[in-house]
């Protein structure tokens, strides 16, 4: 019983040292609405954004069309997204540290993705785009309301627009009209 009471005890107080809160890795704070802790929404922006642009130069590669379109202007502001926190984090006004790799999570998606072709990468790409941006809504739209580090949190206010648009845009990759339909 000591040593289970001990072992909690090591969890807890170690939990602001761990790399990501509990809270924030299984979707607690989100289904609860709760703004993630500075150190966990730079490193799940981080890992959003390498996400994106490696996935989408995929799509750029193996999409049709429509996705190869998406994909560029998932390239461009996610690259703009990732300089702008880098830029946050470097001049000291954000103390967190920046990811250099993808989580296992994303590196799998993006591995299934360098395997697949025509309508399996289709499906995988539209839907994990969905998915990606459904999640980062959520989680900028949190950290602007309560998040506690100012800069950032106006940051993510400023780019939350841009990423409603990427998630309208998501959801609209391989629904091309009909014929005699406009969009």
């Amino acid at each position: 019983m000591k040593r289970t009471a001990i072992a909690v005890a090591c969890v807890l107080f170690a939990g602001p040292a761990l790399a990501q809160s509990l809270g924030e890795k299984t979707g607690v704070n989100s289904a609860l609405g709760v703004a993630p802790a500075t150190a966990d929404f730079v490193k799940e922006v981080a890992i959003s954004d390498m996400f994106e642009i490696e996935s989408s130069k995929l799509a750029e590669q193996k999409g049709n069309a429509q996705e190869k379109t998406f994909a560029q202007q998932m390239i461009t502001d996610h690259t703009k997204t990732s300089s702008e926190l880098k830029g946050l984090v470097g001049n000291g006004k954000v103390q967190a540290t920046l990811p250099t790799d993808l989580d296992s999570s994303h590196q799998s998606k993006l591995d299934k993705l360098k395997s697949a072709n025509g309508k399996d990468f289709s499906s995988d790409y539209n839907s994990y785009q969905v998915s990606a941006h459904e999640d980062a809504v959520s989680l900028f739209e949190r950290y602007a309301k309560g998040g506690d580090n100012a800069d950032l949190k106006d940051w993510a206010g400023k780019t939350l627009p841009a990423l409603k648009h990427h998630l309208d845009m998501a959801k609209e990759l391989g629904k091309a009209p009909s014929v005699g339909q406009s969009k």
